[in-house]
């Protein structure tokens, strides 16, 4: 078993370069599928999850090579075999297999998705997409079998905005005959991200960023080069944890575009903040002034980062609320920051913070991806050592964290241990 420990109270101080988004990669994987000839992705995050759909890859027959963060995707060989299981139930955003198969074989059978437990987060705007296309939908042991005779375009409204749900969708609807309509769809850029390597392999969608996506159907998609885009939550967890330890931190290969709901929230903490065309420098001032959060569809406040702020504003003087509108159960941080002195309290869906009471280090568990990444931060502001097990949730969405902060001057280290 893997665990970190973590000496903290020293500012981080220096310059760290943010990889490629682990949400627009688990996306772009199987969207490549989609071509008949060879695609390169190029900025792929070196995560778990990049691991995992690897396998996937392999199972279904793909060819696939990865040299350093190129990886060469070549779907000519693809079969559509049913992926009932394994490396399916650990990775939630294997759903998109559904769209992708769904879309080029006109059938698929995929297992339910796994990764981390926030509690219900249903699949049904997936469903009713994939219905409203003309596909026959079944759920059976513990898989969804898909199947069409045909794909046909058609007028699809979300009852929820949902990132998985637009991106499904658009995937299958790549191919169906006529044009797919896609109302009350998700904006964030990882949606854009992949419109734009479908349409550069060939792909007719407009609208992509905009609560309305238009997907004419062609016949074909070929092969293309695409260099996705900087990962928004790691740089904003790292933005946290300047600011955290009271640090100063040049965040490169940002687009800062992408980061604004979480700019003027730190700003209005009193945090210093410059921005440049690709690159934000964070300085964390002494006094922190306490703030109210909620999260929300992008452009707002992302659920992804709700967890890793919390620990900062135990260190503002005052209460602070967090409000999670997209994932009531994502408080299991809560806990854990308890036990290292935080006095925070839940109720429904909000988490209400008492700050100004420091931190002090001791045993924690990450129970999921960005807890993990609110736990490191407590440890990097805690006195005494903080250690850290559940240490493969936060290797699913951080590329070499541990190493990245010991560059920015972090005592962590990675200790391999019996359980």
């Amino acid at each position: 078993m893997q665990r970190i420990y973590i000496s903290g109270r020293r500012p981080l101080s220096g310059r760290v370069a943010i990889g490629g988004a682990k949400n627009s990669a688990v996306a772009l994987i199987p969207a490549a599928l989609m071509g008949r000839s060879p695609t390169t992705l190029e900025n792929l995050p070196m995560i778990r999850d990049v691991d995992l759909y690897l396998h996937l890859l392999k199972e279904l027959g793909v060819k696939a090579e990865l040299r350093g963060s190129r990886l060469w995707i070549d779907p000519s060989s693809i079969e559509p075999k049913p992926l009932p299981n394994g490396e399916v139930k650990k990775l939630r955003a294997s759903y998109y297999l559904m769209g992708a198969l769904l879309g080029r074989f006109k059938e698929a059978v995929v297992g339910l998705p796994g990764g981390c437990d926030l509690g219900p987060r249903p699949i049904d705007q997936h469903v009713k997409g994939f219905e409203a296309l003309g596909a026959e939908v079944v759920h059976e042991g513990g898989a969804l079998h898909l199947k069409a005779r045909e794909l046909i375009g058609n007028r699809i409204f979300l009852d929820m905005v949902s990132v998985g749900a637009t991106i499904n969708i658009m995937l299958a609807a790549v191919y169906a005959k006529g044009t797919t309509v896609i109302e009350n769809a998700a904006k964030e850029p990882e949606i854009i991200d992949v419109a734009t390597l479908l349409t550069s392999m060939g792909a007719n969608i407009k609208g992509a960023g905009t609560n309305v996506i238009r997907i004419t159907g062609v016949d074909e998609l070929g092969g293309t080069t695409h260099s996705m885009i900087p990962d928004r939550i790691e740089a904003g967890t790292y933005m946290i944890a300047a600011a955290a330890t009271e640090g100063e931190v040049a965040l490169e290969n940002v687009i800062p575009l992408h980061l604004e709901s979480l700019i003027a929230k730190l700003r209005e903490m009193g945090v210093g903040i410059e921005e440049r065309e690709d690159e934000i420098r964070v300085y964390g001032p002494r006094i922190l002034q306490p703030a109210d959060i909620k999260t929300l569809v992008y452009p707002g406040f992302p659920t992804d980062l709700q967890q890793p702020i919390a620990p900062l504003l135990t260190k503002a003087k005052g209460t602070s609320i967090i409000t999670d509108t997209i994932y009531a159960h994502r408080f299991k941080h809560v806990d854990e920051l308890r036990r290292m002195g935080a006095r925070i309290k839940v109720e429904g869906r909000s988490a209400i913070i008492e700050g100004g009471s420091p931190l002090e280090g001791t045993r924690v568990q990450a129970t999921d991806l960005r807890a993990g990444a609110s736990l490191v931060i407590a440890g990097l502001m805690a006195e005494g050592t903080t250690r850290l097990t559940g240490v493969e949730h936060i290797e699913r969405g951080y590329e070499n964290m541990v190493e990245k902060l010991r560059d920015l001057g972090a005592q962590i280290e990675v200790s391999q241990e019996e359980a």
